[in-house]
């Protein structure tokens, strides 16, 4: 230990390094037991949380620290997601992306609004459990279509231009549940300009970016501070994380748009050998963060299981007949994956209700069912997108 640094600091740092060393180890622990039964790694890493975290042996806490490794996680692997990636891959998926992104918000938005109203919410609180029931947590799905191989898919494309239109709609549901929570209500002049933003920032860096990064290839050897493209990739996906985050988007969008950009390059620069070892690290951080954040006790009611099981099941049902609707002129098979690939909400959902918390209108036994709801969507979609393995969906 630095003998200049105070002893609090130090036992903090200490702490947060054994915080960190617990969740890897957990993560790679359930990634190795859940590939050796043959089931996807991320439910073995999200479960890892469940057993670290305070529901069981309550030896890791979803701190500062551990929430920033889980957001760089997110972050990355979507920033992956955007390598593999080609606009017009996306291109040729738009129409029927645009169709399963839009019926795949109202429908579920519909379903949470409705169910809350049934059991005698508030207007606010129902507006609150729709908009956790419309946004799709796209780093779920994506993960496992990695690990699959079917990321390069035309479902697979079409999964990932859903959740930007999923995104937006998202965000717009949540401006409009805030609004109706606050005393002076919902601004439409407001709204108009987060909607506005969005747009603009998605067609931005997802049209202009590419083809500047397209003519200009040798934009990422070209500083003199790096020996590698890794560094001012790095740096491009961090700074558009940022701005996406910054105009209410998820930092998420932002890095798949970097991803987008950067694969503009892929054939000047060994760059998904260089960004290989950050997708291999940060990641399990944040699939264990979700399975930390389930709080059992906060379950073990049957009024509130009883809850659970109902919103689970408008959440999952309402995104399937969405997706399949959306993609009903693809084969089969690719809309039985972009049905099931939309289930998940993850950490979208639990974000949603946080902010429901804090703006008054989701009590804490709502807030445990959403939360369980999320990580249940999330646990179970792995294992049927591994079903669908074998089928063909080139």
């Amino acid at each position: 230990m630095d003998p200049h640094l105070p002893l609090a600091a130090a036992t903090s740092t200490s702490d947060v390094i054994l915080d960190l060393f617990l969740v890897l180890l957990a993560a790679k622990i359930g990634d190795e037991v859940f590939k050796r039964i043959g089931q996807p790694a991320i439910v073995g890493e999200i479960l890892a949380g469940v057993l670290v975290g305070p529901s069981l042996l309550g030896l890791v806490e979803l701190g500062d620290v551990l929430e920033v490794f889980a957001e760089l996680g997110v972050i990355f692997l979507l920033f992956w997601v955007g390598l593999e990636t080609r606009v017009s891959e996306m291109r040729a998926v738009g129409r029927t992306a645009l169709s399963v992104g839009v019926i795949g918000v109202v429908l579920p938005f519909a379903g949470g609004l409705a169910l809350a109203l049934g059991l005698g919410e508030a207007t606010g609180t129902a507006v609150f459990l729709g908009a956790a029931l419309a946004a799709t947590s796209v780093g779920i799905t994506s993960a496992v279509l990695i690990e699959l191989g079917l990321i390069r898919t035309r479902a697979a494309r079409t999964l990932l231009g859903a959740a930007i239109v999923d995104d937006i709609l998202a965000l717009i549901l949540v401006a409009v549940a805030t609004g109706v929570a606050a005393e002076g209500g919902l601004d439409p002049v407001e709204l108009l300009v987060v909607v506005g933003l969005a747009l603009g920032f998605v067609a931005f860096f997802a049209l202009g970016g590419t083809r500047a990064m397209a003519r200009r290839p040798q934009l990422l050897k070209e500083p003199r501070f790096s020996e590698s493209p890794l560094l001012p990739a790095v740096i491009l996906c961090l700074g558009v994380a940022v701005l996406a985050a910054q105009i209410g988007l998820a930092a998420i969008i932002g890095a798949f748009l970097a991803g987008l950009m950067v694969a503009e390059t892929k054939e000047q620069h060994p760059i998904e050998d260089e960004v290989a070892p950050l997708y291999a690290f940060f990641p399990p951080f944040f699939f264990v963060a979700i399975g930390i954040q389930l709080d059992l006790g906060a379950l073990l009611d049957w009024g509130t299981l009883a809850l659970l099981a109902a919103v689970t099941v408008v959440a999952a049902a309402t995104k399937l007949v969405g997706a399949w609707i959306g993609a009903r002129k693809m084969k089969p098979d690719e809309r039985r994956l972009v049905a099931i690939g939309m289930i998940p909400r993850g950490e979208v959902g639990i974000i949603v209700a946080g902010i429901g918390a804090i703006a008054g209108v989701i009590d804490e036994q709502l807030f445990a069912v959403i939360v369980a709801m999320s990580i249940l969507t999330t646990l179970v979609v792995p294992p049927l997108l591994r079903r669908m393995q074998g089928q063909s969906l080139a």
